[in-house]
């Protein structure tokens, strides 16, 4: 009988070899495709659109992205400027590692050799290209993509106007500023592609059409400049409107706040209908101007829609993560001004969706930040985090909404103090609470604080930073801020 225990080993190894778990297919076989990544970028989109509450807002396209999504209610831009916001989201670092803080610095001037999304993503055998803007500078990091778009999908230099109407560019006198035009623009009865990003969503639909010919995974970013000024949109996307029902916010400041910290909407005085030394738009001029705004977001939104149908229709949306951003928030005579440049809510919330294939939509109060897209693509497309990403994936978010990564989102802003010079303000914004300080360039010291309650001050109209009633919390708002480097 002893010829029966070596049959009864091998027979056990048999069934043992039968209970082991089938190994999961990595991301390069067969059985597992990678997945595509369609980045869409929106200069100026503040978070009100339909799929965020905002019932007046047409934005169909953008609604049905999210109804297939993860929608992040309260995600933040590390800088409310766009050049300052695009460099850090496509670095994956933070402002005070990228030194660039302002519209114009290109992130090459500053990192030279800093892995950016592009470049990851190339590396690891994708195509990459881009269309519109997605850094300030399309010279920026060029030589990440991989795809040259005009190539692919040539420019027609009779489409894509900035405005459509004959105007005339002339300066105004009262401001040294060169003009190219008005505020705004209602173009009558013109396609969609006689402006610039109707002609680039007609582009990356030709871009969309090349890749679902090839193996290749692709990388594909589309950046839409509506609604950045000027406000300019055919009329269909004007009519969807009526001015005359339009609210005007509140124009009062903050109360016990900080003028210098105020937005000096500037951006906006470069345009020939706008007084360069007013400090206050009347109703008339506030009302002209919302309209202009929202129509400008009508008509983005239907360009995401003609991309997202192009991707759909080519087979691709089922195996493409897309996500959708805004560089920063806008004001539209919030407190009496205009533009962003601030730390305030207003300037730094934005919008901020993620679709990926196999994820359930939802929406998330989890406090999410803009440097977390690079690390966040990284773990949604099999690819490992590079080590110098500064934020933090929130994969694991985007698949529960429940989860939480941060207790608080960072955001800065550098100003000038009269008396003083510059100051770099920095802004934590926690569940309950914005609590910004503005530090001194020269000296290292602490000039000012702004504490914003937003429980019992949902408004934010109140600085209650001297408030005897608070100061227990600012020991800890204090030392969060003091990460503001690596963040939390």
């Amino acid at each position: 009988m002893q010829f029966l225990r070596p049959l009864a080993i091998f027979l056990g190894l048999i069934c043992f070899a039968f209970t082991l778990p089938t190994p999961t297919p990595a991301q390069d076989t067969p059985s597992s495709k990678p997945l595509n990544v369609l980045m869409i970028a929106v200069d100026d989109l503040r978070p009100e659109l339909g799929c965020f509450g905002k019932s007046d807002i047409h934005s169909p396209n953008i609604d049905r992205l999210a109804a297939a999504g993860m929608r992040f209610d309260r995600a933040y831009c590390q800088v409310a400027v766009c050049g300052a916001s695009r460099a850090s989201l496509m670095s994956g670092c933070r402002p005070e590692t990228t030194q660039c803080w302002n519209f114009k610095t290109l992130l090459r001037s500053q990192m030279p050799d800093v892995l950016t999304i592009p470049q990851h993503l190339s590396r690891n055998g994708y195509d990459t290209g881009f269309l519109g803007k997605i850094y300030h500078s399309p010279s920026d990091d060029a030589d990440a993509w991989t795809v040259d778009a005009n190539q692919w999908a040539p420019r027609d230099r009779s489409k894509g106007k900035g405005y459509v109407q004959a105007l005339p560019r002339k300066r105004n006198p009262a401001n040294s500023s060169e003009k190219t035009g008005p505020s705004i623009e209602n173009g009558g009865d013109v396609p969609d592609s006689a402006y610039t990003d109707g002609h680039n969503a007609d582009r990356a639909v030709a871009m969309l059409e090349r890749f679902s010919t090839q193996d290749k995974p692709f990388f594909l970013a589309v950046g839409f400049l509506k609604p950045h000024l000027p406000f300019n949109a055919p009329s269909k996307y004007w009519d969807l409107y009526d001015r005359d029902t339009i609210e005007i916010p509140s124009r009062k400041d903050v109360i016990d706040g900080l003028p210098y910290a105020r937005s000096s909407w500037g951006e906006l005085k470069n345009y020939t209908d706008i007084p360069a030394k007013t400090n206050m738009l009347n109703d008339e001029k506030t009302r002209e101007l919302i309209h202009g705004y929202r129509a400008a977001v009508s008509y983005m939104d239907a360009q995401v829609g003609k991309v997202l149908d192009a991707l759909e229709a080519n087979g691709q949306r089922e195996n493409t993560i897309v996500v959708l951003w805004g560089d920063h928030g806008w004001y539209v005579g919030d407190f009496g001004d205009w533009c962003k440049h601030t730390n305030y809510e207003i300037a730094t919330r934005v919008p901020l969706i993620v679709s990926a294939p196999g994820v359930p939509a939802g929406k998330t109060e989890s406090l999410v930040e803009l440097v977390d897209v690079f690390p966040t693509l990284c773990e949604l497309t099999g690819l490992p985090i590079p080590g110098h990403c500064q934020g933090k994936s929130i994969a694991g978010v985007v698949r529960d909404p429940e989860l939480s990564v941060r207790p608080a989102a960072f955001s800065q802003y550098k100003k000038s103090k009269p008396g003083v010079g510059p100051v770099l303000g920095t802004s934590i914004r926690t569940d309950r609470f914005r609590y910004t300080e503005y530090v001194s360039s020269k000296t290292g010291k602490l000039e000012d604080i702004v504490l914003i309650d937003f429980d019992n001050d949902p408004g934010a109209t109140r600085n209650v930073a001297s408030d005897p009633a608070y100061q227990s919390f600012l020991p800890q708002l204090h030392a969060w801020c003091e990460q503001s480097s690596t963040g939390l």
